[in-house]
């Protein structure tokens, strides 16, 4: 070999015959190791629980023949196993920077956009999904929603993939690089794994180190706070009228004055999108901006959001009938969320409940109080909530629901509350601002045994 060559190591051949281990046996995990395997490593799949196929502890393993491990989301960064193996000089990487070594090689004219946020993330993924198809990209949303991205990358033709990014991902991730990548909003949500609102933030703008083009909310304080410490390029949306390098709104036209050649271009005007209201349509600001930044057609995006429909258990209507609207935003598992739904409505008896996650109430009950004609609490913090009405929202009536009871029993209970008190002009709405576990297996089957029961109780009269 000439003096002055160098050899570029593959690193899908460096994994043949390697032992390699995967923490978290969920949908990402299995997708990993099947990953793995595939390319001639011998997998073990570490998990907590006792789940077939996986080990609970590192204890029978002779760590220093491992040439790397896997963390699902989830896993705390100084988890005792994690902890444990990188001690042993295993190195420790995430799904996502695993799936961004696999694109540098297979794929390298492959681009990635990202997304992150407290809510509003899948919406806004698939919104911008649809909008690069519409302008003829090969596009995927992946990470958080749809498929692992291991799978986008090694299994499809994709060009553009946009990255729903939990926190916990961006906690973990350190290589990925994306052409650009958005936060929608930051509020009070996984405390309880972050230990701190400022600890939870910063692993939100972790995104920001990873971008060349970093999109954000300016109507978000949080954010736009934060943002002026970012170096990079940083665009804005915000349902103001938008200066330059921004999209904002002006009268029914969303504008973009960021990525364009003249001064700006109309994309969508709001009769495009369903629902209005300000959250959505600062989703789709977002959504918008990510298609622009690799060339989206402000025509692509008006098709596209005519005809988008939010997802099951976001602002879903389950029924009208004698002029009263039931509405299942089950997925509202924090109290911003819960704060949109209810913004998003005149009067409403509101639904709440589950595991708050270390997230304090006040400031929801504080601004959302003129909205609640009345409140059914279920679940275990149930008192917390009820602690913010006492003392914010005093003239606010609410009933406990049986704490005991859960599924489809404790929901018939919870729309027999509602049916009582509801009247014409009333919204009837599950916004929980809390997780469901308690009660339920996940948000969507807690949204499932409402609308069943509204249907049970309610249309069947």
């Amino acid at each position: 070999m000439p003096n002055g060559w160098l050899l570029e190591v593959s690193f899908l051949a460096t994994l043949k015959g390697k032992n390699c281990l995967v923490f978290g046996a969920g949908v990402t995990g299995t997708s990993v190791m099947g990953f793995l395997e595939e390319h001639g490593a011998t997998a073990i799949l570490i998990d907590e629980k006792e789940i077939a196929g996986a080990i609970t502890n590192l204890e029978s393993l002779d760590l220093s023949s491992f040439y790397l491990a896997i963390a699902s989301p989830g896993w705390k960064l100084d988890h005792p196993l994690i902890k444990q193996a990188r001690e042993r000089g295993v190195e420790v990487i995430s799904e996502i920077d695993l799936a961004w070594r696999v694109k540098s090689e297979l794929r390298p004219e492959q681009r990635w956009l990202a997304l992150t946020g407290t809510n509003g993330k899948t919406t806004t993924v698939q919104m911008a999904e649809a909008m690069l198809q519409a302008s003829g990209f090969r596009a995927r949303a992946c990470g958080n929603v749809g498929d692992p991205v291991i799978e986008i990358v090694t299994n499809s033709d994709a060009d553009v993939l946009i990255l729903e990014l939990s926190s916990f991902q961006l906690s973990w991730s350190r290589e990925a690089r994306f052409y650009a990548s958005a936060i929608l909003n930051i509020a009070d949500d996984h405390i309880d794994w972050h230990g701190s609102f400022d600890a939870y933030a910063s692993a939100k703008f972790e995104i920001a180190k990873m971008s060349e083009i970093l999109i954000v909310n300016f109507d978000d304080p949080v954010v736009a706070e934060r943002s002026k410490a970012v170096t990079n390029r940083v665009v804005a949306f915000t349902l103001q009228t938008p200066k330059p390098n921004e999209i904002g709104l002006v009268e029914n036209l969303v504008v973009d004055r960021a990525f364009i050649n003249g001064d700006a271009e109309a994309l969508f005007e709001l009769h495009h999108l369903t629902p209005a209201v300000p959250h959505n349509l600062l989703n789709a600001m977002a959504a918008a901006a990510l298609a622009r930044s690799v060339g989206a057609s402000s025509e692509a995006i008006a098709k596209a959001l005519s005809h988008f429909k939010l997802d099951h258990h976001r602002l879903e209507v389950v029924l009208v009938r004698d002029g009263i609207t039931w509405i299942d935003d089950s997925k509202a598992t924090n109290p911003h969320a819960a704060l949109a739904a209810l913004r998003s409505q005149l009067r409403s008896i509101w639904i709440a409940g589950g595991l708050a996650k270390g997230a304090p109430m006040e400031e929801l009950i504080k601004a959302a109080a003129h909205r609640i004609k009345y409140a059914i609490l279920i679940g275990t913090d149930a008192n917390l909530i009820a602690e913010a009405l006492r003392l914010h929202a005093p003239l606010i009536e609410y009933v406990f629901i049986d704490p005991q009871l859960k599924g489809k029993e404790l929901m018939l209970e919870v729309v027999k509350a509602a049916k009582a008190r509801a009247l014409e002009g009333d919204c009837v709405l599950l916004a929980p601002a809390c997780a469901s576990m308690d009660q339920f297996k996940n948000y969507a089957e807690r949204g499932e045994l409402f609308a069943t029961a509204v249907k049970e109780l309610v249309d069947a009269k």
